[in-house]
Protein backbone atom coordinates (compact mmCIF):
# COMPACT_ATOMS: atom_id res chain seq x y z
CA UNK A 1 0.00 0.00 0.00
CA UNK A 2 1.26 3.19 -0.86
CA UNK A 3 1.50 5.92 1.93
CA UNK A 4 -1.36 7.95 0.73
CA UNK A 5 -3.77 5.36 1.01
CA UNK A 6 -2.70 4.60 4.30
CA UNK A 7 -3.65 8.20 4.92
CA UNK A 8 -6.99 7.52 3.47
CA UNK A 9 -7.58 4.49 5.42
CA UNK A 10 -6.56 6.03 9.04
CA UNK A 11 -8.68 9.31 8.24
CA UNK A 12 -11.74 6.58 7.42
CA UNK A 13 -10.82 4.80 10.57
CA UNK A 14 -10.90 8.39 12.54
CA UNK A 15 -13.96 8.98 11.32
CA UNK A 16 -15.99 6.04 11.91
CA UNK A 17 -14.99 6.23 15.30
CA UNK A 18 -15.62 10.03 16.11
CA UNK A 19 -19.31 8.96 13.89
CA UNK A 20 -19.46 5.97 16.58
CA UNK A 21 -18.70 7.71 19.93
CA UNK A 22 -20.72 10.79 18.79
CA UNK A 23 -24.23 8.10 18.31
CA UNK A 24 -22.98 6.08 20.65
CA UNK A 25 -22.73 9.04 23.59
CA UNK A 26 -25.74 10.67 21.65
CA UNK A 27 -28.07 7.68 22.34
CA UNK A 28 -26.98 7.32 26.20
CA UNK A 29 -27.69 11.12 26.60
CA UNK A 30 -31.26 11.16 24.53
CA UNK A 31 -31.69 7.94 27.19
CA UNK A 32 -31.21 9.16 29.97
CA UNK A 33 -32.47 11.88 29.18
CA UNK A 34 -36.15 10.82 28.48
CA UNK A 35 -35.83 8.58 31.26
CA UNK A 36 -34.95 11.56 33.80
CA UNK A 37 -37.73 13.33 32.30
CA UNK A 38 -41.04 10.57 32.03
CA UNK A 39 -39.71 9.10 35.42
CA UNK A 40 -37.75 11.49 37.66
CA UNK A 41 -38.34 9.17 41.30
CA UNK A 42 -37.08 6.11 38.91
CA UNK A 43 -34.00 8.27 37.64
CA UNK A 44 -33.34 9.20 40.57
CA UNK A 45 -33.49 6.09 42.77
CA UNK A 46 -31.49 4.18 40.26
CA UNK A 47 -28.90 6.67 38.33
CA UNK A 48 -28.38 10.04 40.30
CA UNK A 49 -29.03 9.22 44.17
CA UNK A 50 -27.60 12.58 45.26
CA UNK A 51 -30.09 14.07 48.37
CA UNK A 52 -32.03 15.99 48.46
CA UNK A 53 -34.53 14.50 45.55
CA UNK A 54 -36.12 17.19 43.86
CA UNK A 55 -38.64 15.96 41.17
CA UNK A 56 -38.12 19.03 38.79
CA UNK A 57 -34.26 19.30 39.20
CA UNK A 58 -34.30 15.77 38.17
CA UNK A 59 -36.73 16.83 35.17
CA UNK A 60 -34.59 19.61 34.25
CA UNK A 61 -31.26 17.34 34.16
CA UNK A 62 -33.33 15.41 31.95
CA UNK A 63 -34.15 17.92 29.30
CA UNK A 64 -30.41 19.08 28.97
CA UNK A 65 -29.30 15.65 28.66
CA UNK A 66 -31.88 15.34 25.50
CA UNK A 67 -30.00 18.84 23.92
CA UNK A 68 -27.08 17.53 24.53
CA UNK A 69 -27.62 14.07 22.75
CA UNK A 70 -29.37 15.82 19.77
CA UNK A 71 -26.55 18.21 19.35
CA UNK A 72 -24.71 14.69 18.86
CA UNK A 73 -27.09 13.06 16.83
CA UNK A 74 -27.85 16.15 14.84
CA UNK A 75 -23.90 16.32 14.29
CA UNK A 76 -23.36 12.94 12.59
CA UNK A 77 -26.51 13.45 10.65
CA UNK A 78 -26.18 17.32 9.15
CA UNK A 79 -23.15 18.94 7.47
CA UNK A 80 -24.23 22.12 9.13
CA UNK A 81 -23.13 22.72 12.21
CA UNK A 82 -25.17 26.19 13.45
CA UNK A 83 -28.24 23.98 12.07
CA UNK A 84 -27.21 20.94 14.75
CA UNK A 85 -26.28 23.33 17.16
CA UNK A 86 -29.92 25.31 16.81
CA UNK A 87 -31.72 22.20 16.66
CA UNK A 88 -30.48 20.34 19.80
CA UNK A 89 -30.29 22.85 22.07
CA UNK A 90 -34.26 23.52 20.41
CA UNK A 91 -34.78 20.01 21.58
CA UNK A 92 -32.99 20.90 25.36
CA UNK A 93 -35.04 24.12 25.37
CA UNK A 94 -38.58 22.43 24.42
CA UNK A 95 -38.47 19.60 27.17
CA UNK A 96 -36.70 22.28 29.83
CA UNK A 97 -40.23 24.35 29.15
CA UNK A 98 -42.24 20.86 28.72
CA UNK A 99 -40.43 20.23 32.51
CA UNK A 100 -41.71 23.48 33.52
CA UNK A 101 -45.20 23.02 32.45
CA UNK A 102 -45.39 19.47 34.08
CA UNK A 103 -44.17 21.46 37.73
CA UNK A 104 -46.32 24.18 37.37
CA UNK A 105 -47.58 24.02 40.98
CA UNK A 106 -43.42 22.84 42.40
CA UNK A 107 -42.12 25.91 43.15
CA UNK A 108 -40.43 28.83 40.90
CA UNK A 109 -42.21 31.47 38.84
CA UNK A 110 -44.70 29.57 36.34
CA UNK A 111 -46.28 32.40 35.22
CA UNK A 112 -42.57 34.00 34.18
CA UNK A 113 -40.64 30.62 33.65
CA UNK A 114 -43.00 29.22 31.24
CA UNK A 115 -43.72 32.08 28.59
CA UNK A 116 -39.82 32.94 29.39
CA UNK A 117 -38.98 29.11 28.27
CA UNK A 118 -41.83 29.30 25.47
CA UNK A 119 -40.29 32.24 24.27
CA UNK A 120 -36.55 30.51 24.25
CA UNK A 121 -37.68 27.55 22.57
CA UNK A 122 -39.59 29.02 19.90
CA UNK A 123 -36.85 31.39 18.80
CA UNK A 124 -34.64 28.61 18.97
CA UNK A 125 -36.97 26.70 16.31
CA UNK A 126 -37.55 28.86 14.22
CA UNK A 127 -33.94 29.95 13.85
CA UNK A 128 -32.92 26.39 13.28
CA UNK A 129 -35.89 26.13 10.56
CA UNK A 130 -34.59 29.15 9.05
CA UNK A 131 -30.93 28.05 8.85
CA UNK A 132 -32.05 24.75 7.23
CA UNK A 133 -34.22 26.89 4.72
CA UNK A 134 -30.42 28.94 4.05
CA UNK A 135 -28.53 25.70 4.11
CA UNK A 136 -30.31 24.36 1.50
CA UNK A 137 -31.56 27.23 -0.71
Amino acid sequence: MAAGSDEVAGTRSAERFVRLVAVGVGLVFVGAGVWAVVAPRSFFDNAAAFEPYNTHLIRDIGAFQLGLGAVLLLGTWVRDALFAALAGVAVGAAAHLMAHIIDWDAGGQPAVDVPMFGLIAGLLVAAAVVRARQVRD
